[in-house]
């Protein structure tokens, strides 16, 4: 019989890979947008557009009330590194093709995974580490061992981005404690929207009308993919959620193909194909996991 964990793991692992559909085509809207505008604008953008349909959602719900019943200090916290994380995220798509920006971003389930044990005080047994480090040996594929691209700029603020990624979903993990989801997506869109909105005054470009459809796009995604990411954080364990992100280099792939003509290489294919495999093993261990721990308590 499965225990209520496992039950609330199995449960986060579907809103995670909801989230991953979801905020991979805002990425690609973001993506379309970052050449004509500076990525802290963009980031800015993201946050602005999504701001009233949270807003909506929260009223329609009754759940207003709650977003000032929160952790203040946390809130703050995970906004800031939300903010650079964008920021760096954006400046990367800006030149990379997707799939690419993905591979270096998702070293961020290693990492979470290893920051779970010591600031959350998850255990990770040694079948889940060995499925984290197939899926992250599928990206070092897809990336090339010859490391070609990691070391640019834009390589660079990618692994800055996953760092600063990691520290949220963290974050994420503590305030689901006691924080609402709906304050969360509140607190989440205000600060990256009116944060980033003021340090990207200086130089803030006029919106180009034929750009709307793509802001509506970034403004429905963005609040969805952000309540499904932060309940996916909130039910289950990070370390076993957080390598479900591994299947938007999927997304990425298809998405370069189709918008931007990129085909995707042999090697990135093959990267991407360890990548989901070790994540089919680890719901398949996630379902097996109350079985074996009543075999072998």
């Amino acid at each position: 019989m499965a225990t209520p964990q496992s039950r609330r793991n199995l449960g986060a692992i579907l809103w995670m890979l909801a989230a991953v559909a979801v905020l991979s085509l805002m990425d690609a809207a973001m993506k379309w947008l970052a050449p004509h505008y500076p990525a802290l604008q963009v980031a800015a953008m993201r946050g602005m557009a999504s701001l009233p349909v949270v807003v909506i959602w929260l009223a329609l719900r009754g759940e207003l009330r709650q977003v000032v019943r929160v952790r203040w200090a946390l809130q703050l916290a995970r906004a800031a590194m939300s903010v650079l994380m964008l920021t760096c995220f954006i400046y990367a798509v800006r030149t990379l093709p997707l799939a690419d920006a993905y591979s270096i971003f998702f070293v961020s389930p290693l990492l979470i995974t290893a920051l779970s044990v010591p600031l959350l005080g998850e255990r990770v047994d040694a079948r889940r580490w060995a499925a984290i480090g197939c899926g992250l040996l599928g990206v070092l594929v897809v990336l090339r061992p010859s490391g070609a691209g990691t070391l640019t700029l834009a390589g660079v603020a990618a692994l800055a981005a996953a760092v600063c990624y990691s520290l949220s979903a963290i974050t994420v993990r503590v305030l689901g404690r006691t924080d609402s989801t709906g304050s969360m997506m509140f607190w989440f869109t205000s600060i990256v929207g009116f944060g980033a909105g003021a340090l990207a005054a200086p130089r803030w470009v006029a919106l180009r009308p034929e750009h709307w459809p793509v802001i509506a796009v970034v403004a429905v995604t963005g609040a969805f993919g952000q309540y499904a990411i932060t309940e996916a954080f909130r039910r289950g364990e990070a370390s076993v959620v957080a390598p479900f992100e591994y299947t938007a280099i999927a997304m990425g792939i298809t998405l370069d193909w189709r918008l931007w003509s990129t085909r995707p290489q042999a090697r990135m294919l093959g990267g991407a194909t360890i990548v989901i495999a070790a994540g089919l093993y680890l719901v398949h261990r996630e379902r097996s996991r109350p079985r074996l721990e009543a075999e072998h308590p």
